[in-house]
This record gives C-alpha cells, structure tokens and sequence, in this order.
C-alpha cells in the first residue's frame, strides 16, 4: 500500500502529516524550515513512512522549494501542486477549520484521492540555469515596479526632493538595462536556453523578452505531458458553466501563472496583427461573435500550441505549415 505524505510549508516552518491504519493522521508541526529541521524531517519519515513514499505540497512561493529538493534526493516521490487545487478540495470536505497541521493533514488526504484516481505530476529539480534565469527575471520585475513608484513619487513630490528622487530613478534605470543584459547574456551562454528562445522567435509576435519570460515560467515546455497541459499551466484553459439549458459565461480559469499570461497578452495583440496564422484565427472568431478579450485569450492559447510544436519538432515557426492544419 503506498504511503501518502502532505507537507504544509511557510515561510519558516514545516508542518507534515500521514495516514494512520484506523483512518486518523500521524503528524509533526513546526519543524524549522531549513537544513536543520530537514534532518528532524528525514528522522520522522523514516521512522512513520515507507522509503518511496508519496510526499505532496503546495507550491508556496519559493518556500517548498529547498524542502522539496531536499526529500527528491532522499529517493521519495515529490509533487508540488497548485494550491488552488487544494484550495478547491478543501471546500469539497467542507473544513472549516484551517490551522498548518489541519492543512497537513488535507493535503495528505487530498492526495491519497488524487494520485489514486490519476497520478499527479511528478516534481525535480529544476536545472541550475533555469533558476537563475527565474531569478534574474524576478529581480527585473521588482525593478520595473520600483521604477514606477519613484516615476509616481515624482509626479506629487515637493521640488525639495525632486533631486532624491531623480537620482534614485536614474539608479535604477541603470539597474535595469544592467539585469536586461544579464538575462540576454545568461540565455546566450545556455545551449539549451538558447536554443529554446531561438525557435520562439521564430514565431511572429514573440521576441526575445517574452522567450525569456516563457523560459522562466514554464521551464522546459516539452516537460509538460502536451500543449493543453502549457495552456492550464498558464491558466488560459475556459471554466464552462453549463447546466441543463443554461449556458452560462466561460472565463479562462487564472488558475497558473498571471506572470506568463501578462507576458504573452500584448505579443499576442500583435501577432494578430502581423501573425498570418493569429490573423486568420482572430477573423474566424469574430465572425462567430467572439470579441475582444475573448479573442485574444484563444490567440494566447492557440500561441503556447505552437510554442509547443515548434520545440518539439525542433524547427522555426513555418506558418504555412500551420495555416495548412
């Protein structure tokens, strides 16, 4: 019988729980997250779970991942999971109490359920790589933001500290085209990440600042089990809403990553503008009443179809290959 673990993780602690015999939980709270309290961990595991067992947690920022990789090399079977599927599981137990052990416990139920039904995805580490590149790509952004908040301060600040607060911007114009350079630098010394990004540009409408967000977001596309599984990773896949007659509206779920939806929503403006393949696409939806939004969010599903395919086939972006599909 396999042994399913849940592990609910925070900033600084770890709390992890599993299934008794009788139906009950086994559990530990408040184990240091960090070195330390990995080895109180392994202690734990070893002593309440079989070698090999399932052990599941909720992607949490960047706080699952040293855990994780740490249990990946002690030879369990890792899953990081959206915490909206948890979330959503939690409501369907109707739990009304949520404190870090209950949701250890959850997280174990939720997946002894799953996993037996359909095995979730399993977790490794990323390549070293591709961490830095996520890193470099988190520090433009928190750049950019502080960029727009001194730019916002200056517009309503008094002229005594106009001074500051143009020296503070000029700072940070300059760390940014520093950190942009880093990104094309990183990705041009990668034979794999170049690669990637060299077939992506091929694409109308994607360059290289979109590539390098697609990199960092998604990984390595071709680990997904299919374009279908990119579009629900972005969280671009619709939630219809039918019952009977009724038909009611299908937004897109917003259940993955808003980063990779924000990166490919202006270039896919465009490519319906300059992509031969996007532009017939969008013409056929609106000929059928689709509008606005609506179009552009099928253009982006329909863009990580072909960001799919041409990593796979491992050729540019030929569009009469695509209109002929």
């Amino acid at each position: 019988m396999v042994c399913f673990v849940g592990i609910d993780i925070a900033k600084n602690t770890i709390d992890v729980a599993t299934h008794l015999p009788n139906g009950k939980h086994r559990t530990r709270g408040k184990l240091a997250n960090n070195p330390a309290g990995f080895v109180e961990l392994d202690s734990w595991l070893l002593k309440h779970a079989e070698p090999g067992a399932v052990v599941v947690m909720e992607a949490t920022s960047v706080y699952h991942e040293a855990v994780a990789e740490h249990l990946y090399n002690q030879g369990y079977h890792v899953h990081v999971v959206n915490p909206k599927a948890v979330y959503h599981y939690r409501k369907s137990e109707m739990t009304g109490v949520k404190t870090d052990k209950v949701d250890a416990k959850l997280i174990a139920d939720f997946a002894k359920d799953k996993h037996q039904r359909k095995p979730l995805r399993a977790w490794k580490p990323e390549p070293v790589a591709r961490r830095r590149l996520r890193a470099l790509l988190r520090r433009l952004e928190d750049l950019q933001q502080m960029l727009q908040m001194e730019r916002n301060r200056l517009d309503v600040s008094d002229n005594t500290v106009h001074a500051s607060i143009c020296s503070v911007i000029n700072h940070i114009e300059q760390q940014i085209k520093e950190t942009q350079q880093a990104i094309k630098d990183h990705i041009d010394d990668d034979p794999d990440l170049r690669g990637k990004r060299d077939l992506m540009v091929s694409i109308d409408g994607i360059g290289e600042k979109t590539a390098a967000v697609i990199l960092g977001e998604l990984g390595d596309p071709l680990d997904y089990d299919g374009p279908r599984s990119l579009v629900k990773f972005a969280g671009l896949n619709p939630e219809l809403a039918e019952s009977g007659n009724y038909r009611g509206p299908s937004p897109i779920s917003r259940a993955g990553s808003p980063r990779l939806r924000s990166a490919l929503y202006l270039p896919c403006v465009t490519a319906i503008t300059y992509n031969p393949v996007m532009a017939a696409m969008a013409k056929r939806l609106k000929a059928n009443g689709k509008v606005g939004k609506q179009v552009v969010c099928a253009v982006m599903r329909k863009m990580l179809h072909i960001i799919y395919g041409v990593l796979k086939s491992g050729q540019p972006f030929d569009p009469k290959l695509a209109l002929a599909r």
